[in-house]
């Protein structure tokens, strides 16, 4: 996968860990994610520049707290560990590891006390998640920063290129988190900018025709940009061996199924068959609530929709999916178990056990930002590439409580409303633009009381979402203007039958995720 350019990614359960992989990808490094406990030939194998230990859920004190691997120090490579990670650092070297005072939580400054190649001289903006702290350093550690309630807040060994932070140089919120991660993989690590959007796609088309030989391929389309980029580089890579299916669930938006034939048929050339089953995903999903049910449901509609249609086309062996990592992250994916699961998705934890085909995931290990250039690169039409994100189950989990086709009209008609706003105002965002990156509406199972021509009306609440990120892995609502908002909730009660009251949502990510199910 790499051309001995790699750094090597323990993970010990963060939920950032895959936003560190990303950092990394940005400074067009190559890097893979393993889990802290993988085998060593598996990791050694990539010839590694470096590591990164991530942070975790566990105390280093805990009975079963996953522990350093002998590999990494006995390697000679340059280690930077975080949060966590530094903990691990600091306990195999004699260091002294406690529950803090008070647990430190969110925005923090840290005072860079001395010269070092990562971080410049002076107060940094970064972000804190932890309970324990470093109380004492281990021989040979210096320290290079310190904040209120950390006193040993970075850190480094005085002859071997290890480094520890307590705080979180990977998400948005720590200021100069990247230009910090750049630091260690390009000037400690001396790994070269080597990884980008051209590699990717070579790198890809040799591992799909490796995989697949000869054999059929069908390639399961949602419309989303994801499976249309993994269609678009499974057929650089095979050609007339793919079969593309679209499948309309009645869970799409506004018009989507004639933007989809249009852009796989005349814009890419390819064969695409198109599937109307929404009689059959509502008829399973009539009276299922729950958020985890429905995905399952959807899942397993989906495969069971493709193994009847593999049978008309020659039993294609292999089935593509647009997976990518952050599908994989909230799945809690079983190659991740110290981690939490956020969510299922219907493509990675909704999947029948007993499924036919053989899975190709060209986009398993990339974030939405590498995905959109590599569809480019492929040659893909901007409005295909840069459309909004839409996950796999469609507006089934946007539609909180019981699916059914009156409520998904309502919702499809309101999002419409909303979404075209946005757009006419240019608040959406672009690739050259910064501004809205993923906006859409909620229809709630809630009912409140409004009064309409006079009239008592009794009808459902709608709740709009728009939020601001780079990676999808961490993300900021956006402050809309106040009378945009106005204008849209006002026209959306005037003319959406079933909606009475529209509120906006101002949760970020974390705590909540992006979509409400």
């Amino acid at each position: 996968m790499s051309d001995d350019n790699t750094i090597a990614i323990l993970d010990y359960g963060s939920q950032y860990s895959q936003v560190i992989a990303r950092r990394v990808r940005e400074a067009h490094v190559y890097c893979e994610l393993f889990p802290w406990n993988a085998p060593v030939e598996q990791i050694m194998a990539l010839k590694p520049k470096g590591f990164i230990l991530t942070g975790g859920p566990n105390s280093v004190y805990s009975p079963d707290a996953p522990t350093l691997p002998a590999y990494v120090l006995d390697s000679g490579l340059p280690v930077l560990g975080i949060c966590y990670g530094m903990q691990l650092l600091t306990l195999h070297f004699g260091g002294i590891v406690a529950p803090g005072t008070e647990r430190e939580y969110g925005a923090a400054d840290v005072v860079i006390d001395s010269v070092n190649p990562l971080f410049q001289i002076g107060h940094q903006k970064v972000w804190m998640s932890h309970g324990d702290r470093l109380e004492q350093l281990p021989p040979d550690f210096v320290t290079l920063g310190h904040s209120a309630n950390s006193p040993y807040a970075f850190i480094r060994h005085q002859q071997k290129p290890y480094f520890g932070v307590q705080f979180h140089p990977e998400v948005n919120h720590t200021e100069n988190g990247r230009a910090f991660l750049h630091a260690f993989v390009q000037e400690v690590c001396q790994a070269s900018p080597t990884w980008t959007a051209q590699s990717i796609i070579e790198q890809a088309v040799e591992r799909i025709r490796e995989q697949v030989g000869s054999a059929k391929i069908l390639s399961a389309v949602s419309g989303g940009v994801d499976s249309s980029v993994a269609t678009a580089l499974v057929h650089r890579a095979v050609g007339s061996q793919l079969s593309a299916i679209f499948v309309d669930t009645g869970m799409l938006r506004h018009n989507e199924r004639q933007l989809v034939e249009t852009a796989f048929r005349q814009n890419m050339g390819i064969d695409l068959f198109v599937e109307d089953g929404e009689e059959a995903f509502l008829t399973l999903l009539r009276g299922v609530t729950e958020p985890e049910a429905k995905r399952r449901v959807i899942g397993e509609t989906f495969i069971r929709l493709f193994e009847y249609h593999a049978r008309t086309l020659d039993n294609p062996e292999f089935l593509v999916q647009g997976t990518i990592y952050p599908d994989v992250v909230e799945s809690a994916a079983p190659d991740r178990q110290q981690a939490a699961r956020i969510k299922s998705h219907h493509n990675v934890g909704g999947l029948p056990k007993d499924m036919q085909f053989k899975l190709v995931e060209p986009l398993r290990y990339l974030f939405k930002d590498e995905v959109r250039a590599v569809g480019e690169a492929l040659g893909l039409p901007p409005e295909l590439v840069w459309r909004q994100p839409f996950p796999g189950p469609g507006l089934a989990v946007r539609c909180l409580g019981e699916i059914t086709k009156q409520r998904l009209d309502v919702l499809r008609a309101a999002d419409h409303i909303f979404t075209s706003a946005l757009a006419e105002h240019g608040l959406m965002k672009n690739k050259t633009e910064d501004g809205v990156a993923q906006a859409f509406a909620v229809l709630l199972p809630v009912k409140s009381v409004g009064v309409m021509g006079d009239e008592r009306t009794y009808e459902e609440v709608l709740a709009l979402r728009a939020v601001q990120t780079d990676d999808f892995m961490t993300a900021d609502w956006v402050d809309l203007p106040h009378d945009f908002l106005a204008m849209v909730a006002n026209r959306i009660v005037n003319t959406v039958r079933g909606i009475n009251r529209v509120v906006y949502d101002i949760t970020s990510k974390p705590p909540g995720t992006i979509e409400w199910e």
